[in-house]
């Protein structure tokens, strides 16, 4: 199953990748680091190239690639973006996560 962004998300990507002086083809790398209160750490940054070995796919208008041992812990995860009172910044919705951390910037599987 592929990583996909909600509309909003994208949008907020987009302006990222603008705001940056990015070229429109840039992509969202989506990864996983160890660490965070919860075992694993999610990242996220902006490439103008996916490697060889990256899974590649595309959700509202954005190319999003991730490497292969991420993609194993991030295969159907959706991405959203919350701009809110308390807070803003990405979301993930992990179906492989079995434990999320309060903030939501870690998991454990």
């Amino acid at each position: 199953m592929p990583i996909t962004l909600s509309e909003t998300a994208a949008k907020e990507v987009k302006n990222i990748i603008k705001d940056q002086g990015l070229s429109p083809e840039a992509a969202l790398r989506v990864g996983v680091k160890g660490g965070g209160c919860s075992g694993f750490s999610y990242v996220l940054d902006l490439t103008e190239e996916a490697a060889e070995t990256d899974e590649v796919m595309e959700s509202h208008g954005i190319k999003v690639v991730s490497d292969r041992k991420s993609y194993l812990y991030l295969n159907g995860t959706e991405i959203d973006f919350r701009d809110e009172v308390m807070g803003r910044g990405f979301v993930f919705k992990n179906p492989n996560a079995t434990h999320s951390c309060g903030c939501g910037s870690s998991f454990s599987v």
